[in-house]
């Protein structure tokens, strides 16, 4: 229930992310409502009163000190459990990347996203690969792979839905993984300030099943002529324009 203001959750390290965050807000929350309800009860008990006389405390016997080392004693715990719960998931989304069934080459650049798809034969730089922007077309149910560069300042390559954020800084190639479960349309936002008409650095991940993507891949060649002699095929097209 208190994760139900969350966007649609379509990625499969999803539930784990989502774990880790459900304990953050209940950690956290629990430690809000009880500072300020202390807070609440003391203002109360110790409000002026007629004739009363406020005390100097030094905090310097031990018994003092405890109102400040304790709290301190315990939120380090919960900061160390909280990490060693998080530990799993950040290798599972960072550090252990599963064996793709599609890498797609993914450039941002003011304002704007072009995705780079291989060729039939898995490769980079031959006259079959093809370039679309703004639309990031890719089968339900297979790990893709993103190798993500920047031309020209930070951007950060941002699909609530997948649960999948990453910077993406010039003169760096950055890798992400993701698979989604879920057909649909979701949007790509950049949630790095990049610029002027950064509120207008959309994009969108189309999610197919397999079937539908594979035909949409047999016609992008067919449109295109790729492997026909033509040099790499640029499928162009906006998120307010014609889908590619």
């Amino acid at each position: 229930m208190i994760l139900s203001w969350l966007p649609q959750d379509i990625s499969t390290f999803g539930p784990s992310i989502d774990s880790v965050l459900k304990l953050i807000i209940y950690v956290v929350g629990t430690a809000f409502v009880l500072a300020e309800g202390t807070l609440l009860v003391f203002i109360i008990l110790y409000r002026r009163r007629e004739g009363g006389r406020a005390a100097f405390v030094r905090g310097e016997s031990l018994r003092q000190l405890a109102w400040v080392l304790i709290p301190v004693v315990i939120v380090a715990f919960l900061d160390v459990a909280i990490d060693i719960q998080a530990r799993p998931v950040w290798e599972l989304v960072k550090e252990e990347s599963p064996a793709p069934a599609l890498t797609v080459k993914l450039a941002a650049l003011q304002f704007g996203w072009e995705f780079t798809y291989p060729g039939a034969d898995g490769r980079f730089g031959t006259p079959e690969e093809l370039v679309q922007t703004t639309f990031l077309t890719v089968p339900a149910g297979q790990v893709i792979r993103l190798v993500m560069t920047s031309k020209d300042v930070i951007h950060s390559f941002y699909v609530p839905q997948l649960r999948l954020r990453q910077d993406i800084i010039p003169g760096r190639e950055i890798s992400a993984w993701f698979e989604a479960t879920q057909p649909g349309k979701y949007e790509i936002g950049c949630s790095q300030l990049c610029g002027i008409s950064h509120f207008a650095m959309k994009g969108i991940l189309r999610v197919l099943t397999p079937e539908d993507y594979q035909k949409w891949v047999s016609q992008q060649r067919s449109k295109s002529g790729a492997g026909a002699g033509k040099s790499a095929s640029r499928v162009r097209s906006s998120a307010a324009g014609k889908e590619g």
